[in-house]
């Protein structure tokens, strides 16, 4: 009863429904001042930690427009369905709608016993274990669109998109690890076809917040593709080539001519980070472990402002 009371005190003028789907331009519609969430994946645990959970939990306390979770294990958990299926459980249960943006913990690592990469096998398990409807898990389901409708890439559901109080918000699978470029010849198709289903989908991005006259465009993703690596961190890389400059160039050719703000929320937190770092109108922030609020309010000049709520305990 208290969940529903909180969800009768958000969407007053929605049906009283124990599941309410609303499409995008509803969700518009509805939406003025709002908060919405981000869950890291950026905890180093054991296979029975409980953390995603109590982020969750956590999150549930609040009247939030929806949640991203950023990651769907720690990169010391196992790469099993066991593993996948206990996210996905917790991700149904959660009383706010939530989203799954994928991390590298998820799939790029993963290997069978005989030390063999399976992250190609587990990358498509997670797309028909996470991403095969258009709506979000939760209590209160969104609906999404998901870059698999087009018929030119049915492969990538997990780049999704949704509209909430005229801002354009959507996910890009681009993991942390340097996006997954191998240097080694023939093993490296994945990041070719992946960059190239990237780069349609952040143009579409743009170009539908362009048409509907968004006033900003949240992404979400694993790895921050704003950073440039410096000599030193170049040298470390596989193969000595950076994996994200395509990307780079891309966000910042949209930004300079998309007239509002853009904003990055990605999974490469360092220190205790809790603020946005604006560059004209292009903003990133990364997302330490456990959550944070984001309050999104449209008479402000910043438009977002990041709130970490207090510490879940272990």
């Amino acid at each position: 009863m208290r969940a529903l009371m909180k969800r009768l005190a958000f969407l007053p003028c929605m049906t009283l429904l124990a599941s309410v789907l609303l499409t995008p331009s509803a969700v518009a519609a509805a939406a003025r001042n709002f908060d919405f969430g981000v869950i890291a994946h950026a905890v180093e645990s054991g296979a029975d930690d409980n953390r995603l959970q109590q982020a969750i939990n956590a999150s549930n306390e609040d009247n939030l427009a929806f949640v991203v979770a950023n990651g769907i294990k720690s990169g010391t958990e196992s790469c099993s369905d066991a593993v996948y299926a206990r996210s996905r459980a917790s991700f149904v249960r959660a009383e706010n709608a939530l989203i799954v943006s994928l991390a590298a913990s998820d799939w790029v690592n993963c290997k069978a016993k005989n030390g063999k990469s399976i992250a190609i096998e587990r990358l498509n398990r997670l797309r028909e274990l996470f991403f095969s409807d258009d709506a979000s898990f939760g209590n209160i389901s969104i609906a999404l669109i998901r870059q698999s409708s087009s018929a030119k890439f049915p492969s990538y559901a997990e780049n999704t998109r949704w509209e909430y109080g005229n801002v354009l918000f959507a996910t890009v699978n681009l993991p942390a690890d340097n996006n997954h470029y191998l240097p080694d010849a023939g093993r490296n198709s994945e990041f070719e076809d992946r960059a190239i289903a990237n780069r349609e989908w952040l143009e579409r991005i743009f170009i539908h917040a362009a048409q509907r006259k968004n006033r900003a465009v949240v992404l979400f993703s694993d790895g921050n593709p704003l950073i440039v690596p410096n000599a030193a961190k170049l040298a470390k890389l596989r193969g000595r080539r950076d994996g994200f400059i395509e990307v780079r160039r891309q966000l910042a050719a949209q930004a300079k001519k998309f007239p509002g703000k853009v904003l990055l929320l990605h999974g490469q937190a360092q220190g205790q980070p809790d603020t946005i770092d604006w560059q004209a109108n292009l903003g990133s922030m990364g997302v330490r472990s456990g959550w944070v609020k984001i309050r999104v309010q449209p008479s402000s000049r910043t438009l977002f402002q990041p709130e970490y709520p207090a510490a879940t305990e272990n």
